[in-house]
């Protein structure tokens, strides 16, 4: 049911580990990344709650989240096989616009799939089980390259006209492959529950049919969120900002200050591969750590578990500044994974016991508002905070991450949970 999340991973896991690279590769400096980053958040603000309530209202001879899968694998698929021949900094910025955009399409009905199938007591697991097929697909794509140049000898000479190491193109090629086949395996290997009423169904929609009625109980739906909902999107921005922080400077960070290389030098290459390293690292630590979620969801609430992760991670990135030597960053990433596990799975566990399930999709593709907002935050702010407060030292807005995250972790005891979040083994005593 969740493999197709393997896949998924494995095409953010690239997008994260090298997009900041490939814009370097292609000209862009410090303080213009964050706004290259724009489309990453700006196509899931778009594109989640307008899928999310599509597919609440779709049931064909594929079900009603597998075709979208299905559409938005295909175009990603074809996004990825693009990306790495970029020949101008604007044509990867417009590429990763049609590749947020697919892997979205894929992405949102797969937290609602897990809400449909799943009953109320059996969703922390679930979204568990999702954290660990997460955590494996991006500790094997964000490590590629590296392995393609340390493991196979893949040279990454570069010319004027593609920039872009030759590692980092075979990279993007088999996630490609891999996005596409994981996909495919979902579909052709689970089966959806159709609406229990299916004339009720077709009737709804009818009655519902149209680009301005979906407007409108979109619009509506936003007002109306559940009280959980607001107070995990305070959790939610404070996280989502601390890591996109992260994403956007983290390379750079370990290539130019640890590595002390500059744009284009092989000593930028070998930071930018080794800062691919540390994001498997922590990619891997959820994998793993995803298995104890599993054991930890039968012993403590949801809420515990996150606030615990969550201050971890914190710890982690504001280790990231005080460490000169590349590898004593993997004990930094250590901490970060234990808080990747729990974002990737205790908020909608959260979440998916305070709704109803005839509105699962729909507001699952809302809960993304609270996930994009602060990365579109930091996409039009960090700029300006680099050049007008930081220097642009890309150390310093790693250290911003990690107290934007230790901020999430104290809102986390401001969430008010359902009956459904108590420790899994109480329950069933």
């Amino acid at each position: 049911m969740s493999f197709g999340f393997f896949g998924i991973q494995f095409g953010w896991g690239l997008q994260m580990a090298n997009m900041s690279a490939i814009y370097q590769y292609l000209g862009a400096d410090e303080s213009t990344i964050p706004l290259l980053w724009l489309a990453a958040p700006l196509t899931g603000l778009i594109v989640q709650p307008i899928v999310g309530y599509y597919s609440d209202r779709t049931w064909c001879f594929l079900g009603r989240r597998r075709p979208y899968f299905l559409v938005g694998a295909i175009f990603a698929s074809l996004s990825l096989i693009a990306m790495p021949n970029s020949s101008t900094l604007w044509m990867a910025a417009g590429l990763l616009w049609i590749l947020d955009a697919s892997v979205n399409i894929s992405m949102e009905p797969f937290r609602a799939f897990v809400g449909d199938k799943l009953n109320r007591k059996q969703r922390k697991s679930g979204f568990a089980m999702q954290s660990l097929l997460i955590g494996l697909g991006a500790v094997l794509s964000s490590a590629l390259p590296w392995i393609l140049s340390n493991w196979f000898n893949i040279s990454n000479n570069t010319t004027t006209e593609n920039a872009i190491p030759k590692s980092v193109h075979i990279a993007f090629y088999i996630g490609s492959g891999v996005f596409f086949l994981a996909i495919l395996y979902t579909i052709l290997t689970t089966s959806e529950y159709p609406p229990e009423d299916i004339e009720a169904f077709e009737e709804e929609k009818k009655q519902t049919a149209g680009f301005l009625n979906a407007f409108r109980e979109i619009y509506a739906g936003i007002l109306s969120m559940p009280r959980t909902m607001k107070q995990l999107a305070v959790v939610q921005f404070f996280t989502w900002f601390g890591l996109f922080c992260m994403w956007i400077y983290f390379i750079p960070a370990v290539a130019t200050h640890i590595f002390d290389g500059v744009q284009g030098s092989p000593e930028y290459q070998a930071g930018a591969e080794w800062g691919g390293v540390c994001f498997s690292t922590y990619n891997g630590i959820a994998f793993a750590f995803s298995f104890f979620l599993l054991v930890f969801v039968r012993r403590f609430t949801s809420k515990s578990i996150h606030t615990v992760c969550l201050a971890i991670g914190s710890l982690g990135l504001l280790s990231v500044p005080l460490v000169d030597d590349p590898k004593i960053l993997l004990l930094s990433m250590l901490a970060v994974g234990i808080a990747w596990a729990s974002i990737l799975s205790m908020p909608y566990a959260m979440l998916a016991n305070a709704i109803s399930s005839n509105r699962m999709g729909f507001y699952m593709g809302v809960f993304n508002f609270f996930i994009v907002l602060p990365q579109i935050a930091a996409s039009l702010g960090l700029g300006t905070i680099m050049s007008a407060f930081l220097g642009n030292n890309t150390m310093l807005a790693i250290l911003l991450g990690g107290v934007s995250m230790l901020i999430a972790a104290a809102c986390v005891q401001l969430v008010d949970v359902t009956a459904e979040d108590a420790p899994e083994a109480s329950k069933e005593a």
